[in-house]
């Protein structure tokens, strides 16, 4: 996969008993990154491109990559509840919350549980929601090349990330962050029965970032977390699929930015 000459801290932080993989870099205010279901991605432009405004944390999540899988864990709740100690541990405060996919759902989870706690919500591309035409994709009926090719509108993108024939560290690394995804968020797939009640609770100004193109979450389930939090609004990037981050890294960046920096 590629990746930037940013230079950033790589290292790992005990939470709830577990190694929790962390990357790091820039001067600012606190910004934390959370990555897709199908794993971290490396230090990309996008995370180059915010530190060079913020303080970006971009763990990878319990369950996926470098990152310990602990036993007990069961669902996106209860990974909302590590990162939220993740937090009160490293004593960061008014951070802005960036989640992507499968990341904007935990980003989701945890603004409900702290409402007035977070500076602002930046949601891309974000499960949790059921959509009330259509569906999540459901991945287990694809392979993980396919799955993640389904994320881009535009296809050269997969190859110049990931090569045209990933290799096989990166195919049992799909394998083993897809069986983390089932055991947590199999049943309903993709989204929470409660969230949708407990998102107008949320004070933090949010910022609701859609693909045009995004074949894997419906645009109408941004338009139904757009609506949901008192204070959102939606963006839609055309020409771009679910996985914005690696498709628009420039127009995203600037966006968050824009929205977080004032």
């Amino acid at each position: 996969m590629t990746t930037t000459t940013q230079t950033y801290t790589d290292e790992f932080i005990e939470v709830a008993g577990n190694r929790v993989h962390m990357m790091k870099a820039g001067t600012g205010d606190p910004l934390l990154i959370l990555h897709h279901d199908f794993g971290p991605t490396g230090w990309l432009p996008l995370h180059e491109q915010l530190a060079g405004r913020f303080t970006v944390y971009a763990p990878t999540t319990p369950g996926y990559g470098q990152s310990d899988r602990p036993a007990w864990m069961r669902s996106v709740r209860d990974l909302a509840v590590i990162y939220q100690w993740m937090l009160a541990d490293l004593g960061l405060e008014n951070v802005t919350l960036v989640g992507l996919g499968f990341g904007g759902w935990i980003a989701a989870e945890m603004a409900t549980m702290s409402p007035g706690a977070f500076k602002r919500l930046v949601l891309v591309g974000a499960m949790g929601i059921q959509p009330a035409r259509g569906e999540i994709l459901d991945q287990s009926l694809v392979n993980h090349m396919d799955y993640v090719k389904a994320g881009l509108h535009n296809p050269a993108v997969f190859e110049q990330q990931f090569g045209a024939n990933p290799e096989t560290d990166q195919l049992e690394a799909w394998e083993t962050n897809r069986e983390t995804t089932f055991r947590i968020a199999w049943k309903p797939y993709m989204f929470s029965q409660t969230l949708p009640h407990l998102l107008g609770g949320v004070r933090a100004p949010a910022l609701v970032v859609w693909g045009r193109e995004d074949r894997i979450v419906p645009l109408e389930c941004g338009e139904r977390y757009a609506q949901a939090l008192p204070n959102a609004r939606l963006e839609v990037i055309e020409g771009c699929g679910h996985l914005v981050d690696l498709e628009k890294p420039e127009d995203l960046a600037r966006i968050v930015t824009e929205f977080a920096g004032s």
